[in-house]
């Protein structure tokens, strides 16, 4: 056996032979400190694993078949190694030996260059799929649920948007769903295949929104990174940029904005280098953008270059009849998420959200509905497990417990009657009969809010 050992020490760089139990039993001092040990008898009765984390001499004993040639990766560079199995007299698997080429490699310097290249080929393809994959449309048309005239209008006119290069203007209150129908207008066009570059204007400070959206080129500015940075048009080329918030952009930046829409091209901060890009704009705010232009807040020919396709995007006060799908649409993915059964909402539950006034639309649905899944006991959400999570509380309770006549339950309309009456008194009480701040307290318009007072017979007081 030591003539054996010293044989293939001499043949090899790098040598280990391992028992029929893949024990290490025999390694030579070069393969012991490619590994890490300093003395080879170290590593005499491990694991092949473990001493060698990527070793398939293992596979070699249980198969009784040898593994050619194989590249194997290692902490430093990849190893081209040869691993046979060893039988006894009678042919039984007792073990395996490995060999290791380390300075052979030199004469397989063609296949071991094809294969490093194709390694990282593979790494950047990878890297570019999965970005890719996070630039992609999240979501489509049947995302935005409902049934009402205006969902359903909404819908139309986005579709028809859609397969058109034009920009489109999402207006809307915040928490309507507008970011979900630009990725669906994306996913629905001609460029869907390409990236969809989102910005949230009112997320980024003033300072870096130039940066941001054009890039900057190395050294720009004191941090900048040393090989410079991509901005978001740049990304978008082909596809789609989302500009959400847009009401938020400063004035100085929206004339750059403006030109790069206009000519398709601009320069990065600190470059002289012409940047081209072929980019669909989506543009979404919650403000009053013609108020803003009046104003002098918003420059109007930046607004004209906008509004072009514009969609308004009905507050959910404004298509109540979609509150019951939305309401099991949100609850099956929370369900879901938190490895729940299936939770059906009561009937005075349902009668509660449809009386809400949802100053935060879909977005404070979801998160109303979300808190009280977290505290459901059982299959069914009832009202007042519902209105312990809806709004402070306060005007849910009114709801729970309506006066019922002598002689049965009390209908519907009466009880919806009964609640908004009590919702609005409750209001104008806590505004000190200030009508304009009842209003901006309930999220709705003023104008709305004086025909539902005189619809219900509640007496208002002038303002002092």
């Amino acid at each position: 056996m030591r003539s054996l050992f010293d044989m293939l020490d001499r043949s090899s760089e790098g040598t280990v032979v391992v028992d029929r139990d893949a024990r290490i039993v025999w390694m030579n001092q070069h393969y012991a400190a490619r590994f890490g040990f300093s003395d080879p008898q170290d590593a005499i009765g491990k694991d092949c694993e473990e001493v060698i984390p990527n070793s398939l001499l293992r596979e070699v004993i249980t198969s009784g078949e040898p593994i050619l040639l194989d590249i194997m990766e290692t902490g430093r560079d990849p190893l081209v190694v040869t691993r046979l199995p060893i039988s006894d007299l009678q042919g039984n698997v007792i073990g395996a030996v490995g060999f290791a080429l380390f300075d052979e490699l030199k004469a397989l310097t063609p296949l071991f260059s094809h294969y490093t290249r194709l390694q990282a080929e593979l790494i950047a393809t990878r890297q570019s799929l999965a970005q890719a994959q996070a630039r992609r449309a999240k979501y489509n048309f049947s995302s935005f649920v409902g049934n009402s005239p205006a969902s359903l209008e909404v819908k139309r006119l986005a579709r028809r948007a859609a397969p058109l290069d034009a920009p489109v203007l999402l207006l809307g209150e915040t928490g309507t769903g507008k970011e979900l129908l630009a990725h669906a207008i994306h996913g629905a066009s001609g460029r869907a295949d390409k990236p969809l570059v989102t910005v949230n204007v009112a997320a980024i400070p003033d300072t870096l929104l130039e940066v941001e959206f054009f890039g900057a080129a190395a050294g720009a500015y004191t941090g900048a990174d040393r090989k410079g940075r991509v901005g978001k048009f740049e990304l978008a080329h082909g596809g789609t940029l989302f500009l959400d918030e847009i009401g938020d952009l400063q004035l100085p930046l929206q004339g750059k904005l403006l030109r790069a829409l206009q000519e398709k091209e601009f320069e990065p901060l600190g470059s002289n280098r012409v940047v081209h890009a072929d980019v669909r704009i989506i543009a979404a705010t919650s403000m009053d953008l013609p108020a803003m232009v009046a104003q002098g807040r918003f420059r109007a020919d930046l607004y004209y270059r906008l509004n072009v396709l514009t969609i308004p995007v009905p507050a959910l006060r404004e298509r109540l009849s979609d509150i019951e799908a939305l309401s099991y649409s949100i609850l099956d993915k929370l369900c879901t998420q938190h490895h729940l059964g299936h939770l059906e909402l009561g009937d005075e539950a349902l009668r509660l959200l449809k009386a809400h006034a949802w100053p935060g639309n879909v977005r404070e649905l979801n998160n109303t509905l979300e808190r009280t899944v977290m505290f459901a006991d059982g299959p069914r959400i009832d009202a007042r497990a519902l209105a312990r999570c809806l709004g402070d509380g306060r005007a849910s309770s009114i709801a729970l417990a309506p006066t019922a006549p002598a002689g049965g339950a009390l209908r519907y309309d009466e009880a919806m009657r009964t609640f908004e009456r009590q919702l609005l008194q409750d209001a104008l009480d806590a505004a000190q009969g200030q009508v304009s701040v009842a209003a901006q307290a309930l999220g709705i318009g003023r104008a709305t809010l004086y025909r539902k007072l005189a619809a219900l017979q509640i007496a208002t007081q002038p303002a002092a």
